[in-house]
């Protein structure tokens, strides 16, 4: 028996179906939207996100010639270990002429002491030779009267009288001269030994420098030192870059940043590795201005070739260093990160950012002048031929 076609039938029982789907569809779309709504709705996202840290330039401070590299691209480096090391000829040159300097500063001083010395001789001896001729001149004044002595004899002891004291008088300005340029207690202490001991240390630091140590410890990156390399205090050699402190800089939409708040919690996912890897962080600041207030052409609005564009403000979030050690990340990976804006968080204006950290700061130079101050006192031992008095009286 054949069966009858019912077209209306086939075309209800099709309406039937197309509706079912179109609801399956439209509440499977409802239940993801409610889904994405509940799991993002405290949650700000940007992939405008990179990995940052401290980007550690060495530089050379002191000029020289380059003889030895003792780091490369990729090592690690500890504070204090030497990276690389300049010819000490010309440093150690001058060295030895700040030493002589200091001796012939020194032995200058004492000459000027020893004229005083033979000044004050000078004065005695034109202070007796005085007395006598006044003891001279009160006899010739005495035969005078009598007429045993011609007044021309008396004259001449007077004129004598009068250059002797002159003679006295300019000994004793020379003297007061030499004293003021040595007016002080002790040798150590005179301004022209100050000087030379001054320039002895700089001297010294320049050839204690010509050894450039790292600051930090880290890895060694970016390295443009190469062999036989002249350079002057102040040129680039290479970076160091301590992985122990990174942070994420988000730069965010200012459509989203109304609720972000520094001590907010991050997750942070590395394009590198994807989704296997997520990082936990805290926000630590906001920066103070977008990017484009820093720029280098910062846009003038006021032209009138203004177009609207929303503007990205970073924010500085820090890394678990726990996760840092297990799983090491370097400067300038991208990420995607997302910060939970549920907690209130400190004032926007506050930060958390941590700077006692070996990063912001070192004591490697504390110690460069070590035994220059024992070289220093040898140098004036050696130099000073008498002890230095302070009596200067007559």
């Amino acid at each position: 028996m054949q069966k009858t076609i019912r077209p209306k039938e086939i075309m209800r029982q099709r309406n039937r179906r197309l509706l079912a789907v179109t609801a399956f569809i439209i509440a499977a779309c409802m239940a993801y939207f409610g889904y994405w709504w509940y799991s993002n709705r405290d949650w700000v996202t940007t992939d405008d996100a990179f990995v940052t840290g401290h980007l550690i330039t060495v530089k050379t401070q002191t000029d020289g010639t380059i003889v030895e590299i003792l780091a490369e691209d990729t090592q690690q480096v500890k504070r204090g270990q030497t990276l690389v090391k300049l010819d000490g000829t010309r440093a150690k040159i001058a060295l030895q002429q700040a030493r002589a300097e200091l001796g012939e500063t020194v032995r200058d001083i004492v000459a000027l002491q020893a004229n005083i010395e033979t000044l004050v001789q000078r004065v005695t001896a034109r202070q007796a030779a005085l007395k006598r001729v006044r003891h001279d001149l009160r006899r010739f004044q005495a035969a005078a009267k009598e007429g045993a002595v011609s007044d021309q004899k008396v004259q001449n002891a007077e004129d004598q009288i009068r250059q002797l004291k002159a003679e006295i008088a300019a000994i004793r300005a020379e003297k007061m001269g030499i004293e003021a340029q040595v007016l002080v207690e002790n040798l150590e202490t005179h301004p022209s030994v100050e000087k030379a001991t001054s320039r002895l240390r700089r001297a010294y630091l320049e050839y204690h420098r010509r050894d450039v140590i790292a600051p930090v410890s880290g890895f060694v990156a970016k390295r443009r030192a190469q062999i036989g390399d002249r350079v002057e205090a102040g040129t680039p050699l290479l970076v160091i870059v301590p992985l122990q402190d990174l942070w994420v800089e988000a730069n965010l939409l200012e459509t989203k940043i109304a609720r972000v708040r520094p001590g907010q919690t991050a997750e942070i996912k590395v394009d590198s590795y994807g989704d296997e890897r997520i990082y936990h962080g805290v926000v630590e600041g906001i920066n103070p201005g977008t990017g484009s207030a820093f720029a280098l052409l910062p846009t003038d609005n006021a032209s009138g070739n203004f177009i609207h564009i929303a503007e990205r403000v970073p924010v500085r979030i820090g890394l678990d260093p726990e996760e840092l050690k297990q799983r090491p990340l370097q400067p300038g990976l991208s990420t995607l990160t997302r910060i939970n804006v549920e907690g209130t968080g400190q004032a926007m204006l506050d930060s958390r950012v941590n700077t006692a950290t070996e990063a912001y700061r070192t004591d490697i130079f504390e110690h460069e002048l070590e035994g220059v101050e024992q070289m220093i006192s040898h140098i004036i031992s050696a130099n000073k031929v008498e002890s230095f008095s302070s009596d200067k009286e007559l």
